[in-house]
């Protein structure tokens, strides 16, 4: 697999994770109105700027 599709794959990885999450805390403050714990705020921001730098990195 060439360089510039691997980083894709990456990017499509990193990216569905995030939607996952994202997915997930958005349906428990909407349905179960609890508020995102602060640890799991500050793991998504990490695992987004961690995307940054992927993407930058082309």
């Amino acid at each position: 697999m060439t360089d510039i599709k691997q980083k894709k794959e990456n990017v499509k990885m990193h990216l569905k994770d995030l939607r996952q999450n994202l997915k997930k805390m958005h349906l428990d403050v909407t349905e179960e109105l609890i508020l995102p714990k602060p640890d799991e705020v500050k793991d998504l921001m990490t695992k987004m700027e961690n995307l940054l730098k992927l993407i930058e990195s082309k």
